[in-house]
């Protein structure tokens, strides 16, 4: 099946170690850009208590939950360490800086 790119605008929009949320039908996507330039996208929602993982802190390949410090990695949206849970992943193509994601991955998702 092909994918339906959506354009999210540029790397260079995306703070080293930081996030940008991008709103979707299917709701809010947390984009990551990690210290080695490498680029993520995962639901924005800690599936323990619902905080906003666009707003925790980037190390390695994995997020810490601002509320309560819950550790997802970006790569499989799997809680780390003792917590369990997981949050869903985006596929993302990222093409000379230009960054895309995947909408249908959400849809079938949510089927």
């Amino acid at each position: 099946m092909d994918m339906n790119w959506i354009s999210i605008g540029d790397i260079s929009e995306i703070p080293l170690r930081g996030a940008r949320c991008v709103k979707t039908p299917q709701g809010k996507i947390a984009v990551f850009r990690t210290a080695e330039n490498e680029v993520f996208a995962i639901e924005d929602h800690c599936p323990h208590k619902g905080g906003p993982l666009s707003q925790g802190i980037v190390h390695a390949k994995a997020v810490t939950c601002p509320l309560h410090n819950w550790v997802i990695s970006l790569e499989t949206g799997k809680a780390l360490g003792a917590d369990q849970g997981e949050v869903r992943t985006i596929p993302v193509r990222n093409e000379n800086g230009a960054l895309f994601i995947a909408l249908e991955s959400l849809l079938m998702a949510a089927e």
